[in-house]
Formats: structure tokens, sequence, C-alpha cells
């Protein structure tokens, strides 16, 4: 059940100091993304740096890393643990997220990290992430309708939330390319509480050290913003540029236009992509990917879905389907420590795959068997592409299948 609100995880973190600064990134698309650059370019940097993500990818604390490595699972349990003990001791009766924010905060301490860097888990102003101290610098990244049940119906009601993570005196990076309705409702907040507002920039000696052209329009703007940030909080007179440039070209963050080889599931020798689309504005960006790299080849994709229980799906699948396409649907499996999600039945994204065009004899319903519905995709469409998406939760779901598939096989071999 998600309970926005900042009383529990404030009197949980009673206990728990927070000595490191934090960069708090907050946003409907590229958070992710821009906080996995600012935690490689801190650690190039010399920076000691914990990350903090949601959800989490394979394993429940996989969502924390210390110094780009995911975060040691003994440390986390024994963190996880006070945090349970405290929570049950004082009545908080806090929300498994609270819990987990929590546990990430004492990770952290425990760790003795410099600077932290926060992905909101929803919204910004009321999100438990927002009772941490110390803020170096905010960023707010593309903002578009999603969650509109918790944060408002209009882009303004949403952006507001967001911009509920500004501090005074604490500078916001906001992404230039947000619409000028965003601009106005971030900036006059800003002038409220009596801070600034950086829009993001590439204008870099060093961002012309890197080509444009590598990169999707949306990832270039996310590193925009997080190398804007990275200027701000790094405060040490010596530059690491030399070290963080190839931290940035060596940065991969899985689940977002992910070539992937699931050779241990299907047996295919062709890559799929994998991305973690699941509004219509991550939408928008997977179908023009997509158009641009793969249908040039071939005008039918094959896809796998999933989606969240109360997702707009017709509006998501409008900018990623043609009639000519093929699609399996599939139910993720329970998601570790967020019994609120849950979701969507296969034969409902059906329904809203046929609106798009798409006939019925080219669906398939996998029901919860995802690794029936990769086989089926990667039969149905021979040599060509393959796109799993709909889903952060079934990218987890694929990504844990292929190692426990891959695990198999090297334990096969090694007999």
């Amino acid at each position: 059940m998600i309970e926005l609100g900042l009383a529990r995880i404030s009197r949980l973190l009673r206990y728990t100091p927070q000595s490191w600064r934090a960069i708090h990134v907050a946003g409907t698309n590229g958070k992710g993304t821009i906080c996995a650059y600012l935690s490689a370019m801190l650690n190039a940097s010399g920076v000691r740096c914990g990350r903090f993500t949601s959800p989490h990818l394979i394993d429940r604390w996989d969502c924390i890393t210390i110094n780009e490595q995911v975060g040691r699972e003994d440390v986390f349990h024994a963190a996880e643990k006070l945090v349970m003990i405290r929570n049950q001791a004082d009545s908080i009766e806090a929300s498994e997220f609270e819990l987990l924010t929590a546990t990430a905060f004492e990770v952290f301490e425990r760790e003795k990290i410099e600077i932290g860097v926060i992905e909101v888990g929803l919204g910004g102003r009321l999100d438990a992430t927002n009772a941490m101290e110390n803020k170096a610098v905010t960023v707010i990244s593309k903002i578009g309708l999603d969650h509109q049940g918790f944060l408002g119906n209009t882009i303004e009601e949403i952006a507001r939330q967001k911009a509920g993570i500004m501090r005074p005196g604490v500078p916001c990076v906001l992404d230039r390319t947000n619409p000028p309705a965003v601009r106005n409702v971030v900036e006059e907040y800003a002038k409220e509480i009596g801070t600034e507002v950086v829009l993001s920039s590439t204008e870099s000696s060093f961002l012309d050290e890197l080509s444009e052209k590598d990169y999707e329009p949306h990832q270039w703007e996310n590193l925009a913003c997080a190398y804007t940030a990275f200027h701000l909080a790094y405060t040490d007179l010596k530059s690491p540029l030399h070290r963080v440039l190839p931290a940035i070209q060596n940065m991969e963050w899985p689940g977002r236009l992910q070539t992937l080889d699931i050779r241990a599931i299907t047996g295919r020798f062709q890559t799929v992509l994998l991305d973690g689309a699941h509004n219509i504005q991550s939408a928008e960006v997977l179908g023009s990917y997509v158009d641009k790299r793969l249908r040039s080849d071939s005008a039918r994709v094959t896809w796998v879905l999933g989606a969240s229980e109360g997702k707009e799906l017709d509006g998501i699948l409008k900018p990623l389907l043609r009639p000519t396409d093929c699609v399996a649907a599939v139910k993720f499996g329970p998601v570790d420590g967020m019994p609120w999600v849950q979701p969507m039945h296969p034969r409902d994204i059906l329904a809203s795959v046929s609106s798009t065009g798409v006939s019925e004899f080219q669906q398939y319903d996998a029901g919860n068997d995802l690794s029936g519905a990769l086989r089926w995709a990667v039969t149905v469409a021979a040599d060509g592409p393959v796109v799993i998406a709909g889903s952060l939760y079934l990218v987890s779901d694929v990504l844990r299948l292929l190692r426990d598939a891959e695990s198999l096989k090297t334990r096969l071999l090694n007999q």
C-alpha cells in the first residue's frame, strides 16, 4: 500500500545520523539514469558515494550501491533488522518503502559515504526520501503525466509535487526540455522558498569530448542534468574530468534500451531489446528508438509486454505497436517488498493491444509463464526484432530468469 507522508519516516530516522551530503533526484522519466550517471561521475572523482534507486532489479538489496558496487547483502540485512526493531518498538507502522528508505540511509551511515545520490520513489514533496537532511543539490528531470491518483491530474499539479524536494539555498537543476508550464511552477516555488533554478546544460568543453549522436535525445538530456548537478555538488578544486569521461562512456543502466542475450532461456542467438517503459512519455521514447533502429530491417516487431494494474495502457501502446506486430502478454511475479504492486492480467493487456489493430491471431496470452512468452516471441519473430517492455517489474523478472538460467548452465557444464 502506498501511503505518502513524512511523519512515519521522520520518526524512523531519528536514530540514524545523516553525516553525508545528498543529491536528490525527482521526475517522471530519466531520474534513475541521472542517478546512475551521477554516482558514476562521483565515484570516478574519488568521492565515496552511495546510490539508492527503486525498484530493485533482481535482489532487494541491489537498490543500494556503494562506489558503483551492489551493497553487501549482510550489511543490508543487518541495517534492515535494526530498522524493523525500531519500527516495532515505537509502533510507527511504517510502509514498506519507508522501511527500505530508512534501511538505505542506515547502510549509508555504516559505509561512511561522503555523498548519497537518492532517487525519489513517488512524487517528491511527501515521498519518504524527502526526509533526508544535508541536501547539496536537487534535480528535477523530465516531468509527464503518471501516478495521477497520487500526484494530481495536470502537469502543473505534478510539477508542484516534484518541486517539493527543493530546499532554501540549495540549487535545483531542472531538465531544460520541460515545457513552460513545468518551468513556471518550479521557478515560482524556488522564489517562494529562496533558492535558484539552474537549467541543465551541455555547454561544456568537457561534454564536447562526447559525441551527441552516440546518445538518444533523452539520454543526452539526462546526461546534461547529471553533469550540471555534478558540477554544483563536486567542490574539490582538483579537476577529475579525465577520469569522469570514461565513467560516463562505460556507464550501463539495466532495463533502459538494454541489448540482452537471452540464449540461455530461448536458444536465440540474436539479441533482444529490454526496456522498462511504463508511461506515455517513456513509451514515446522507446517507440521512436524502435522505429529508427529496429523497424528499418523488418516491418514487424515482436513484443513481450507486461504492465502494472491501473496503467493507462492505450496511451502507452499507441507509440509502440503497428498492426503487423506480434504480441505476447504476461504477468510479472510478486515484487519483493512491494506487495501493493499488482500485475495487469494478460487478457486486459491484449484487449488494449487489439485496439491498436493487432489481430488476435498475432497475440499470445502467456499467463504468468515468462519463459513461455519469451520462447513464443523468438519462435514467431524468427530473425526479426524482439522487444520486452511495459514494466520495470517485468525487466526484473527477465533479468532474474536469465541469471538463474545462466547459473544452471554453468553448474551443468562444471559437473
